[in-house]
């Protein structure tokens, strides 16, 4: 048996023990530095989904983050991004948890862009260092949107009377069941503006002069291909997580590190619905289909 026989021995061994170790087990076993994976799909929503699909909040991510971060061998850390977007302020919430750790860890952060980084998705890509895409992902939609149904009369016509109290004139606005009124959707249309004005202050911020177009057309709320994403300065460049990894960071291997799963999500079983109320269920389900098929998915 020659000197190299008992580490080649070794090597095996914890080749063969990783294979068979789960999760976390596994990961201690490997050697070498680490560039570990978080999964951010989903629409970005305070609210829990009634079918157990992901979604994305402060709340549902924020033990991916810290696992991610934690790591003791970690060389970057990488954002794989599926999301058409949602709320603003959780958007901006799961970013700014971004960039501490990554003040804090001293690392790298890169977001590759998947299906879709639009709207909120494309506000998480901003939190890296540097953002890629594929050549067919939808990049972009900077810009604000309200929807909803105009259900005037219909509570007659079922014979149902509606009744609402308030102290204070505004307290009650853009009611689904009431005419729109002008004013109503002049304080939104404001409310939209400042939120779109911060949403342009982050992007500026964190991609600064690889900014390669004028305002009007970056922030149009208008969605591009990774390909012309990229001629935009909206992304750095085209490729997917191992294909940039392998480059970037040729000794390191990657872990992947998913949000934990609620239980009833463990069992298949759909997650709680928000209020109780399996009507607001069925609503939740519509607004999240709809948001992606805003980009055909």
């Amino acid at each position: 048996m020659t000197d190299k026989a008992p580490q080649r021995f070794t090597d095996l061994f914890t080749e063969k023990l990783s294979a068979k170790l789960p999760g976390k087990l596994a990961e201690r076993a490997e050697r070498g530095p680490v560039v570990t994976v978080v999964k951010l799909h989903g629409v970005i929503t305070p609210q829990p989904s009634p079918v157990s699909r992901p979604t994305i909040s402060l709340q549902t991510v924020e033990s991916a983050l810290t696992r991610a971060f934690g790591h003791d061998r970690l060389s970057a850390v990488a954002l794989s991004i599926n999301s058409p977007g949602g709320a603003p302020t959780q958007s901006a919430l799961v970013a700014d948890r971004i960039r501490a750790l990554a003040e804090e860890k001293g690392v790298p952060v890169l977001a590759f862009c998947e299906d879709v980084a639009a709207s909120g998705g494309y506000w998480l890509a901003c939190a890296a260092d540097e953002i890629y895409a594929h050549g067919t992902s939808m990049v972009g939609s900077v810009g604000v949107v309200s929807a909803g149904f105009g259900l005037t009369g219909l509570l007659e016509k079922l014979g149902v009377e509606r009744r609402v109290h308030s102290a204070g004139d505004r307290k009650v606005r853009l009611d689904p069941f009431a005419p729109e009124k002008d004013d109503d959707v002049q304080w939104l249309r404001g409310m939209q503006d400042e939120l779109h004005e911060q949403f342009r202050e982050w992007v500026r911020k964190r991609r600064g002069a690889r900014l390669a177009a004028e305002d009007t057309e970056l922030f149009s709320g208008e969605v591009w291909t990774g390909v012309k994403a990229e001629q935009l300065g909206l992304v750095d460049g085209l490729g997917s997580v191992r294909e940039i990894v392998k480059r970037k960071f040729p000794d390191s291997h990657l872990v992947t590190v998913e949000p934990r799963k609620p239980l009833l999500a463990k069992l298949g079983m759909g997650s709680s619905v928000r209020g109780g109320d399996p009507f607001n269920a069925v609503l939740d389900t519509l607004e999240q289909r709809a948001m992606w098929s805003r980009f055909g998915l």
